[in-house]
């Protein structure tokens, strides 16, 4: 049984997916960029708050569907510039740090609205 999962405490999708499905007791949240939800524009141009933003809106979607942080399991996150893997790092782990999730990190070329990070979650209970 799937099941979509919604929540405008988070940004809306931009395109033809859903913020996160819950399947079989595991929730995959699509990726999440640094966009405020009620506005839906950039936070900042600073890499270390659209991190926060991106997890803030994660956080929005796991609590939506009766997850937590404490429940993600696997993470992606995708930067636009590999010098930046420390700042995001360092508020990653503010979320995620004792969780520690298995995880890639990867550099890409573009990311939707040129923003400078987006992370995508798996999680269980």
């Amino acid at each position: 049984m799937k099941k979509i999962i919604n929540t405008t405490n988070a940004p809306a999708a931009l395109g033809p997916y859903s913020q996160a499905i819950e399947a079989n007791g595991v929730l995959y949240v699509s990726g999440q960029i640094p966009f405020v939800p009620a506005t839906m524009t950039l936070v900042s141009e600073d890499v270390e708050a659209q991190t926060k933003q991106s997890l803030e809106n994660i956080g929005a979607i796991l609590k939506e569907a009766g997850y937590d942080f404490k429940d993600v399991v696997s993470a992606t996150v995708y930067i636009k510039d590999m010098n930046d893997f420390t700042k995001v790092n360092g508020v990653y782990d503010k979320y995620l740090g004792e969780v520690k999730p298995a995880r890639a990190c990867v550099e890409v070329a573009r990311l939707p609205k040129d923003v400078k990070v987006e992370i995508g979650v798996i999680a269980t209970k």
